[in-house]
């Protein structure tokens, strides 16, 4: 079956930094598109940042500049680096295969906060 397992998630000072890794299995990972979409208390998921299969990439206004998405197929691995964090960053992420048939992970908590 498909999984999709985030990790890399916890507390860090504002200004600070994070690195995110989504470690999928159960798809032909090469052939999808990829996504990190987040979820703060009170508020609706959205989407942060999506990677194609041709390493196209497109961010969030509020994280352009600060947020890089990138994939390493081989590892069949997605990951999300996060600089520059602010409080309003603290969400839990998620993963997400996209399409057709969309496949989340189980988020993992950011916190950031001094």
């Amino acid at each position: 079956q498909v999984q999709l397992v985030e990790s890399g998630g916890g507390l860090v000072q504002p200004g600070g930094s994070l690195r995110l890794s989504c470690a999928a299995s159960g798809i032909i990972f090469s052939s999808n598109a990829m996504a990190w979409y987040r979820q703060a208390p009170g508020k609706q998921r959205e989407r942060v940042a999506t990677i194609t299969s041709e390493y196209s990439t497109n961010y969030a206004n509020s994280v352009k500049g600060r947020f890089t998405i990138s994939r390493d197929n081989a590892k069949n691995t997605v990951y999300l680096q996060m600089n520059s964090l602010k409080r309003e960053d603290t969400a839990v992420y998620y993963c997400k295969k996209e399409g057709i048939v969309g496949y989340w992970g189980q988020g993992t908590q950011v916190t950031v906060s001094s």
